[in-house]
């Protein structure tokens, strides 16, 4: 059971009284779109006046998304941090030490300064860089991992320039693992944005409940949705009752297009070009780990947590660089029975617009020669956008590219 989950009003009755009935008191501040609900268990830990753990730990923007997203249960059917064991085991067999699947680590790292006086068996307060006590955690392992070993089996490579690996060597070098109490949902900047919306496991699947959809396709982006993500996800939704657009809005790599300005583009997109009854679109606050094919099945893990019962994984899914082939993201799906994966994974290759066929299109159903083709590479478009020229409109719908233009033109 988690001590913290936060609502927003499409929240029901029956949830409510679910929660009260197990053991939950709440109170409730309004935010600009929604109401957030911090939800106490009626435990040692209820009491916020009373004095909280001495040993305190201020946590990085990576951890505290990590807090975020097990606090909600969209990490379930993980309570907390890793311990050794645990950690061990999904490493090196992508499984939880009960058999269940999971991909990647979820760790908590810490200096050699700050662990020097921890003990296992402590309860440690966790904050946030804004000092907000977030969570307590229940310390059961304290272990120093084998960090290149880790990258080459959870990245594939130990090459410190691939991004997630670089992250991995720059945290601390010990890691502490326990189940954590959540005493409040993190809030990070754009959840008072206009647009934004943020929606917990709880929320999403009430909500596909209340519309009556049976099938549902979770769609996974760090990036601006350009045609050819808005051609897979309207060829979803052609076998499905709905599309869960649900982008990443935590910490990702410096070059990456900031959350705040992708935000913008989604929301003219399903504004203009989204059928409003078929599609829910949610912020996802996590951190992007750039693993390419095992982060796609963590990914679509996290969307069963949501009610998804289908999952896009396009074209080098989570991928980065050259670090992994265009399609290993759909293989490693192979290695995992459907049962025991519990959702569907839609596989799509690279779309494009042909200009022959004069429509957009993919390997599977194009007959002509690339140079017919408008594609763009990430640096290509980067390029582009800072020059102030346009994108071509068979790559880009054009009020996403000026959404862009302005970004990159300051």
């Amino acid at each position: 059971m988690f001590s913290a989950i936060s609502l927003i009003r499409e929240s029901n009755a029956a949830l409510s009284c679910w929660l009260l009935i197990n053991g939950f008191n709440f109170t409730t501040q309004l935010g600009v779109n929604q109401s957030m609900t911090t939800l106490f268990p009626r435990d040692k830990f209820n009491d916020i006046s009373r004095p909280l753990p001495s040993h305190q730990l201020v946590v990085d923007e990576i951890a505290t998304a990590d807090v975020y997203a097990l606090g909600v249960g969209a990490f379930a059917p993980l309570t907390g941090f890793m311990d050794e064991v645990t950690y061990d085991t999904v490493c090196h067999e992508m499984r939880l030490p009960d058999g269940l699947i999971w991909p990647v680590p979820v760790t908590l790292s810490v200096s050699e300064n700050d662990a020097c006086c921890l003990k296992e068996g402590m309860d440690i307060l966790l904050k946030g860089t804004d000092l907000a006590p977030y969570a307590i955690l229940h310390l059961t392992s304290i272990y120093r991992p084998n960090r290149e070993q880790e990258a080459d089996l959870v990245y594939g490579t130990h090459d410190p320039h691939h991004p997630g690996v670089k992250r991995l060597l720059q945290r601390g070098p010990v890691y502490l693992g326990g189940e954590l109490d959540v005493l409040h949902i993190p809030r990070f900047p754009l959840m008072d944005q206009p647009f934004m919306r943020v929606m917990t496991p709880s929320q999403v699947r009430s909500h596909i409940k209340s519309r009556g959809w049976q099938t549902v396709a979770g769609f996974q982006t760090r990036n601006p949705i350009h045609r050819a993500h808005e051609y897979i996800q309207k060829c979803a939704l052609e076998i499905v009752d709905a599309l869960f657009i649900h982008p990443l809005v935590g910490p990702t790599k410096a070059d990456d297009v900031p959350s705040s300005v992708r935000i913008q583009t989604y929301e003219v997109l399903l504004e203009n070009y989204y059928p409003p009854d078929r599609v829910l679109f949610s912020a996802y606050y996590a951190a992007m780990r750039y693993a390419g094919p095992r982060e796609a099945v963590f990914h679509a893990l996290v969307r069963k947590n949501y009610g998804c019962t289908h999952f896009i994984v396009g074209r080098d899914h989570a991928g980065v660089g050259n670090y992994y082939g265009p399609y290993d993201a759909h293989k490693i799906f192979n290695r995992f029975s459907p049962k025991e994966l519990g959702i569907t994974p839609l596989f799509f290759e690279q779309a494009f617009f042909c200009r022959r066929c004069d429509g957009m299109a993919t390997s599977k159903t194009c007959p002509h020669a690339p140079e017919h083709h408008v594609y763009l590479s990430g640096t290509q478009v980067r390029t582009m956008l800072r020059r102030g020229e346009d994108l071509p409109k068979e790559f880009s719908r054009q009020e996403v590219a000026e959404i862009l233009k302005r970004y990159y033109r300051g």
